[in-house]
């Protein structure tokens, strides 16, 4: 026994005497590593916190990395953070877990704050029995092939390349148990879009992704190869979008695989520079060409989607429109947001330039009624809305759809990293890293997909069967009011009233 004690005793020496010359060897590590960055920041030039400040000035940079996190996670309120909340991004994860969406002891929201909605409420709703589904619009009835949407919420555009193979297969996977379609984005048609044999909008950008020629021009072969897809159910021309209006995109050589430029048409490790618009329009009137090209091609809704900034344009384009026949128009309208999302953007145009869509939506719906062609012209709306009140002001606005993409993306896990454009996205949703991409699961992140749309649109119809309606469709304007500067709300039906008809435009 004595022998066996001592035997313990001699292990647990050598065991202690390693761990000390360990510390010892790291703590001689650090201080001539403390003392390098010492020399290193004295006699650099560039930062000058480090340089009056050596190794202690490095921990500014950490704080401030650091920073955003603690403030989601500690210091921010519930209703406190940009571009979501916590309370907007709690209600989004509950939704996609399909789990209890209700709150106690009372709201967390200033209901006087300026620009906050309410819902009116009817002292004679529609019984749970009276109340049905919001009812199928018609997308393009001139065309070959016209659309009638299953739902009246759907999956914004979001490229593959953008998003890794894991994420685009999750959300078509998620599309088609919720019956709602997927816009591609403007990079193409991927195999991952197709794995869930959902509806798909085909996003022709100014690159001309998927469809172009070697001169980067429309290639009319390729764009009726896409249109033979039957899932593939309308196309839509991007003008602009509201992170960076009057911008381009810039896909890095580095992130342009094999596979990437298969499916985009582009040169393997090549920069690809999206240009800003489209080369060939400069007109309301080659605009609309451009339009009737597409539709002839492939013989299915064509629609245009932008951020509005100058007005002036849209009004041209109606009175265009009218000149050249009503057959002409656009089959839809996809109006994004002044703070719509982007992996990257220039914070000159995200921040500042465009309108947002409180502003864009009924100036649109406006528009389009005082010119007559609301009933020809279906209206989506995209920006950042991804609660259910965001859907009912939206319909209550005129919009006949809304698309969500960050609304999804929090759906499949995004925890607003803000790492998008890093390719470090520890969620797997944005990054082309296998080791990241992994905890993305398609199959389980596409159940929480259709879960988040179906709880969503459940509790839209909640709010419109409150309101007095039976469906959400009919939602409109004195539906709701908002609250203005001076604390006390206003109609929605009067600070944005129905415009009447011109009468040189009666249909």
């Amino acid at each position: 026994m004595e022998l066996l004690n001592h035997e313990y005793a001699s292990a647990l020496s050598t065991i202690l005497q390693v761990i000390a010359s360990l510390l010892i060897l790291a703590l001689g590590a650090g201080i001539v590593a403390i003392a390098i960055a010492y020399f290193i920041d004295k006699n650099q030039t560039e930062h000058t916190i480090r340089r009056n400040y050596p190794v202690l000035g490095r921990f500014r940079y950490l704080f401030e990395h650091l920073g955003e996190f603690f403030r989601q996670y500690f210091f921010a309120g519930d209703r406190e953070e940009m571009p979501f909340n916590r309370a907007q991004r709690a209600w989004v994860y509950r939704a996609a877990k399909n789990i209890d969406r209700t709150v106690a002891f009372g709201s967390t929201k200033t209901i006087r704050e300026p620009g906050s909605v309410m819902f009116l409420n009817n002292p004679f709703p529609p019984l749970t029995q009276e109340a049905h589904e919001a009812s199928v619009v018609l997308i393009g009835p001139n065309c070959r092939k016209p659309y009638r949407p299953k739902s009246l919420f759907n999956i914004s555009g979001m490229s593959f390349g953008a998003l890794s193979a894991p994420a685009v297969t999750a959300l078509s996977l998620g599309a088609k148990q919720s019956h709602c379609w997927l816009n591609t984005g403007e990079g193409g048609l991927s195999p991952y879009h197709l794995e869930g044999n959902c509806d798909l909008v085909f996003q022709i950008g100014t690159a001309k992704y998927g469809v172009r020629d070697e001169q980067g021009k429309l290639d009319d072969e390729r764009l009726s190869d896409i249109a033979s897809h039957a899932r593939v159910r309308m196309f839509e021309i991007k003008l602009s979008q509201g992170a960076k209006p009057g911008k381009g995109g810039i896909l890095p050589g580095n992130k342009v695989s094999e596979e990437i430029a298969s499916i985009r048409l582009i040169p393997v490790g090549q920069d690809s520079i999206s240009p800003n618009r489209h080369p060939e329009v400069h007109s309301c009137t080659e605009l609309l060409d451009m339009i009737h090209h597409v539709r002839s091609i492939t013989g299915k809704p064509v629609g245009i989607k932008f951020a509005l900034g100058d007005t002036q344009w849209l009004k041209i384009l109606c009175k265009t429109i009218h000149q050249r026949g009503i057959e002409s128009a656009p089959d839809f309208m996809t109006i994004d947001s002044a703070d719509g999302g982007t992996g990257a953007a220039p914070m000159a145009l995200m921040d500042d330039v465009g309108l947002p869509l409180r502003e864009s939506l009924p100036e649109v719906t406006n528009t389009l009624i005082q010119h007559g062609l609301r009933e020809r012209i279906r209206v989506i709306a995209s920006g950042k809305l991804i609660n259910p009140s965001d859907i009912a002001w939206a319909l209550c606005m005129g919009a006949d759809f809304v698309v969500s993409a960050r609304g999804f993306m929090m759906a499949l896990g995004c925890i607003q990293a803000m790492q998008c454009n890093s390719n470090s996205c520890p969620t797997g949703i944005t990054t082309h890293d296998p080791k990241l991409q992994r905890g993305l699961v398609p199959e389980d992140k596409a159940t929480r997909v259709a879960h988040y749309h179906n709880n969503l649109v459940h509790d839209v119809e909640l709010i419109a069967n409150a309101c007095g309606v039976r469906e959400p469709r009919q939602l409109k304007r004195h539906h709701a009011r908002q609250v203005t500067v001076n604390g006390q709300s206003i109609s929605l039906a009067e600070l944005y009233p129905y415009p009447e008809r011109s009468t040189s435009h009666p249909l």
